[in-house]
This record gives structure tokens, sequence and C-alpha cells, in this order.
């Protein structure tokens, strides 16, 4: 049985890696139990998975926490130290790393250093930090298993030993695909929130329509692959069922197809390199006559080609594009921007924030810092 921990475990990822849980309670229990602010969710969890530990990051509410589970067992902490801390618990085999944004990089390292495995959802951690990442797993001898459906579909392509000719990267297109930038100057938060095909979380989401997730998924196949950033192509794949390709030397390609459910990949990365039943509806090509793959617009939605130009900058560039990306994304959630101004906004901090060309995560951190402080004021 694996003894799991998980960083975010009320957001999106979270949840449905409980539900992978439930449904195979003699193979996984759950440890610990990480949230941001979600505190009555977080409750409602620990009394049903009973894990050793739950840990609430906003302090404000760790008396709420602590007084709902004071006729259990569960040992309940408070701050983001104390994520950060709780992996260094022996009891646990892996940690589902699924933590949103810049905020899931300290607590992941940590784990990784303490040669925990990690099940890793935060593509955030390696867009900022991916050379310190790798480099810090290998030398601990810590696996990372992907968990982004497009990482994992890459993941389950490779050949042991056999060199990556390309990685063919599909991106859904979000609910805006096909549109122009006239089309898009007054879209609202509903609309860019009305994913087709998959359930997020609202930042995520966001990410997927500007087509920045794909810019920061592109980052983390070049760490998590150890591959050029040129041998990574972008294919807007509106029907979500190619999940990614993999092209080697001789011209042959393999991809990994199937519903759009990140259960199946969290299920993957929990059980490597085993594979167990799963309850979900099996796919049909018969129910997908047609699948088809279009070049991304990159005049329109800017964002992955920012997203290049920052990892082929390399150094502390793509953690300076995350940071106002990530600010960006809240001033669009807050009303204060428009959709097409989040790109125009990251563009900004990019050309006018302090570059290092080999930056230590020290130097990681305080980039992060200044540019959210720049951020503010413009």
């Amino acid at each position: 049985m694996k003894r799991i921990a998980i960083l975010g475990s009320t957001g999106s990822i979270g949840t449905q890696t409980l539900n992978v849980v439930r449904r195979h309670p003699d193979d996984f229990s759950v440890e610990v139990l990480c949230a941001g602010n979600n505190a009555e969710l977080l409750i409602q969890q620990a009394l049903e998975f009973d894990p050793n530990t739950v840990v609430i990051a906003n302090k404000a509410l760790y008396t709420q926490v602590q007084e709902a589970l004071s006729t259990t067992d569960i040992k309940v902490f408070a701050g983001e130290e104390s994520i950060c801390d709780v992996m260094e618990m022996g009891s646990i085999d892996i940690v589902v790393a699924a933590i949103v944004g810049f905020a899931g990089l300290r607590p992941t390292m940590r784990a990784i250093e303490h040669g925990k495995t990690i099940a890793l959802a935060n593509k955030e951690t390696m867009v900022v930090a991916g050379e310190i990442v790798t480099r810090t797993a290998f030398e601990h001898h810590t696996p990372i298993l992907p968990v982004d459906s497009e990482h994992s579909a890459i993941f389950q392509c490779l050949e042991p030993g056999v060199a990556i000719d390309k990685i063919l990267l599909t991106a859904s297109g979000g609910p805006f695909f096909g549109k122009n930038r006239s089309e898009l100057q007054h879209v609202s938060l509903d609309q860019a929130l009305n994913h087709p095909n998959w359930k997020m979380g609202r930042k995520v989401t966001i990410d997927s329509a500007s087509l920045m997730n794909k810019g920061l998924e592109v980052i983390e196949a070049k760490w998590l692959f150890g591959v050029n950033v040129d041998q990574i192509e972008v294919l807007v794949h509106p029907q979500s069922v190619v999940h990614s390709m993999v092209q080697y030397a001789d011209g042959s390609i393999k991809a990994q197809i199937g519903t759009a459910t990140m259960e199946t990949p969290i299920q993957y990365a929990l059980t490597y390199p085993n594979r167990i039943e799963s309850h979900l509806p099996r796919f049909s090509f018969l129910d997908h006559p047609q699948l088809t793959f279009h070049r991304p617009d990159t005049s329109t939605f800017r964002c992955l080609d920012l997203a290049y130009q920052a990892i082929r900058k390399g150094g502390n560039m793509p953690c300076i594009m995350n940071a106002a990306n990530e600010v960006a994304v809240q001033r669009f959630i807050d009303g204060k921007i428009q959709f097409l101004e989040i790109a125009d906004f990251v563009e900004t901090a990019m050309n006018r924030s302090l570059f290092i060309a080999q930056p230590t995560l020290d130097d990681l951190f305080a980039t992060d810092s200044e540019v959210r402080g720049c951020c503010a004021t413009q």
C-alpha cells in the first residue's frame, strides 16, 4: 500500500486524486492533506480519509480546522512552512504536488530533498526552476512522475534508452479556438472559464484559454524529458483525444489516446510502473470519427510565443514570465484588465525585469517577489 501526501487536496487535481484513492482503498492510504484556504472541504476530506496530518496554509483558519478535528487523532498544522516541514515525514511514499502556481515550488523541493516520489501536477515548479529541480531529483534519486495529461502521455510513449526526435504536444485550444483578436477584445471571465473539454481550476482554465498553459507545458516538457525546446511542437487538437505524441528517429510516432479525464494520468502516476483497473468508461473511436490538428495562432494567442521566448532566453526569464502571468490572470479574474491584456502585461514584465543568466534557487524566489512587486505598480 502506498502512503500519499496531497499538496493542494481541495483543488481539482487533489479532489480527483482522492477519487482514485476512494475507489482503491487496498492500494492507497492518505497520510497528509494540505490545502490553502478551503477549510471546510479540508475538514470533510480529513474526516473521510483519516490522514495522519493535515495542514491549512492560511493560519487564520487553523482554529476552525483544529476544532473540527479535535475528536480525532489527526494532527493539525498551519502555515506554508508547515507544509514544507511535513514533507520530511518518513511515513510518506509519494507526494502529489498539486498546489497551483509558484507556491508549489518550495514544498515540492523539500519533498524531493527527502527522497519522496513526486507525482507532479504543478507545472510551475518545472517552469520556474526546471534545471535546479531535475538536478536535485537526480542527486536524491527522487522519481518525478508527470500528472499533467500531456506529459503523462509523453511519459507513456517513451521507449527506454531510445532518443526522442520530436515531442508533439497537443492543446485543446480552449474556449476561444478559432477566434481572432477583434473577437476577443471584450470577452468575459465566464466565457474564458467555459472550457469545452476539461474541468479545471480558474487559473489553469484561463491559462488554457490564453495558451499560456501550453507554453508552461512546453517548458515543463523540456526539463522532464531532457529535450531541446525546438524539439517540442504544439498542435491544437480540439477533440482532446490524443493527449500527446512522441516521434522517433525512424519517423514512427507513438500516441497516447483516451477520454478527457485527469483521473487516468493521476492513477497511472500513483501506480507506476503498474496499471490497475479503472472504473472510467472505455474510449471508442466510433464516438470520435474525426480527429483534427491545427497550427496554433500565436499572433492572437501571444502567450505561447512568450513562453518559447522565455525558455530560449533561459536563466530567470521563465520565472519572470510565470510571476507576471499569475498576477495578470488574477487581474483578469478581478476585472481589472481585459483578456488580451494578459499577454501585454507579461511581455512588459519580461522586458523590464532584471535578467539573471544562472540563478540560484534563492535568486528565483527573489525574482518572483520582485516581479510581483513591480507588477503591482503597473
